[in-house]
């Protein structure tokens, strides 16, 4: 185990190493002046000058990335040209957000596309199985910035009983201008808990609902079509015949032995699309105005903050390659086989 670590860990820096040239030369190919969008159309050329010299964008390409990679090492991801503050402090400030709608998003998706891929599965060919598949097909096929704006229409405007942007309403803020309550962890569900704020923990809980649902139901219809074609797959193996003889009951045997043993698949889905998600999610944060990584990294963008830029690509992409290494952890607990074939070797 210690060994497969090891190398684990060495593939992430090498895979990270190739994402930082990557994303350094991409931000460098988009068409612009950072200093101009900065400093504004009208500024002179010794202003123009001066901020490219500060910003170290006078040198060339190959000693910036080589600083680069040396403040990397160093754990600095440098300084944003449009705050002037350090991008792992803006990574800190929009991070709880974007991981709380992520959480969120997921746990709607696991929770529902498991369900719903286990009834396909065990009602295999009838009316069940054929509405499951096609509303799983329906999320795949909907556009998320069309289910959002519907999602709205319907809730906020017609209905009016949930909110359609922001984290929390500004009158139970937990900025100290509005509330006593401070922001420990970021995560406002986490926060209004733990103040015992539970008018702002059930506002939080209702501005959370449709962002997640919006985000959660295309990675829901892929759980739900993996669950129920590696469900089948494990519900024609002969020793699910000897359980069913043996006389256990139909759900007995579908919980207890089926499923665990078709979970190996479906937990690569699950990783594969938290990750997708975590640096996916800046579609559903424009439209639900949500103050999260996908937003901040989108007007980083805009402004050609090359700093702020790299650095959150990078975070993202470290981020989804621990949640895989995480996922590849877990296949042992649902499949003894990799764990007595990984001991062996």
């Amino acid at each position: 185990m210690l060994s497969y670590l090891i190398q684990r860990f060495l593939s992430i820096g090498l895979s990270l190493l190739g994402v930082s040239l990557l994303v350094f030369f991409m931000v460098h190919l988009i068409p612009g002046d950072a200093a101009l969008t900065i400093a504004g159309e009208r500024a002179t050329e010794e202003i123009l000058t001066q901020l490219r010299e500060d910003m170290g964008l006078d040198k060339p390409l190959y000693q910036q990335y080589a600083k680069y990679l040396w403040d990397l090492v160093r754990l600095d991801l440098g300084r944003s040209f449009k705050s002037k503050q350090n991008v792992i402090d803006e990574i800190r400030q929009y991070f709880p957000a974007t991981a709380e709608l992520t959480l969120a998003a997921m746990l709607f998706s696991i929770l529902f596309g498991i369900t719903a891929g286990i009834i396909a599965a065990v009602y295999r060919g009838k009316f069940l199985d054929y509405i499951s598949m096609t509303t799983s097909l329906a999320g795949i096929s909907i556009p998320i910035f069309w289910l959002g704006l519907m999602l709205i229409l319907l809730f906020s405007y017609y209905l009016n009983i949930l909110p359609a942007r922001g984290r929390l309403d500004p009158l139970l803020s937990l900025d100290p201008i509005f509330s006593d309550v401070k922001t420990p962890t970021g995560f406002y569900l986490i926060d209004t808990l733990l103040a015992g704020n539970f008018a702002a923990f059930k506002d939080a809980v209702k501005h959370l609902i449709l962002p997640a649902v919006t985000l959660g139901t295309i990675p829901l219809a892929i759980i739900a079509r993996m669950t129920r074609s590696s469900l089948l797959e494990v519900l024609n193996q002969p020793y699910i015949t000897t359980a069913y003889a043996k006389g256990l009951s139909k759900w007995a045997v579908i919980i207890k032995h089926a499923l665990k043993n078709s979970m190996v698949p479906v937990l690569t889905i699950i990783g594969l699309e938290f990750g997708y998600l975590m640096g996916g999610a800046i579609l559903t944060e424009h439209i639900f105005s949500w103050p999260g990584l996908g937003s901040w990294l989108r007007e980083s963008v805009e402004a050609r903050d090359v700093k702020a830029v790299q650095g959150g690509v990078l975070f993202v992409s470290a981020l989804f390659m621990f949640v895989n290494l995480i996922v590849d952890l877990l296949y042992a607990y649902f499949d003894p086989r990799i764990r007595v074939g990984d001991e062996t070797q």
